[in-house]
């Protein structure tokens, strides 16, 4: 049984989905609709195989029953960047989104994802708390490592290298 949030949502809303190993964003236009960026391999779930978004360089905007789009997953109401932007007018937004369904639009897991284009949406800002998050961790991964490889080898990676001298 899929486990949803109390929240109702509000026309203009960012709804976010938790897939297993990440998250869908859809924009709720009312009525018990959202609309929302897919590539070819997002449903609800899809699981393993919405990894094949990875891939895809074209999406989809779809308009579908928040329920067929949420499915077995969890969801909430997050309309995640109301703290750093103001939100553009509730008409302007849902507007702008019917707009834009059946439309064929480029896609890129790291710049123009389903994150992006209900941020770009609710806000005209084009963000992914999902991408950075990623990034910052791969980023502090990266340092660990390098941290490491100095501990071990040295700043040059050489362990050897001041035996030479002696």
């Amino acid at each position: 049984m899929a486990t949803h949030h109390e929240v109702k949502p509000k026309p203009g809303d960012l709804i976010e989905i938790f897939r297993p190993g990440y998250q869908h964003w859809a924009l709720y236009v009312g009525d018990g609709f959202v609309v929302h960026l897919t590539p070819p391999s997002e449903c609800a779930g899809a699981g393993p195989s919405s990894m094949m978004s990875i891939l895809a360089d074209r999406g989809l905007v779809k308009m579908e029953e928040l329920w067929t789009v949420v499915g077995n997953d969890r969801y909430r109401v997050n309309n995640i960047l109301d703290g750093k932007y103001q939100p553009r007018p509730v008409y302007v937004i849902v507007e702008e989104a019917r707009r834009l369904v059946g439309q064929i639009v480029s896609y890129c897991l790291i710049s123009r994802n389903c994150e992006h284009f209900v941020t770009n949406l609710r806000y005209g800002k084009p963000e992914s708390r999902q991408v950075r998050q990623a990034a910052e961790t791969a980023a502090w991964t990266g340092l660990g490592m390098a941290l490491a490889a100095v501990a071990l080898f040295g700043p040059t990676g050489d362990k050897n290298k001041n035996k030479h001298k002696q």
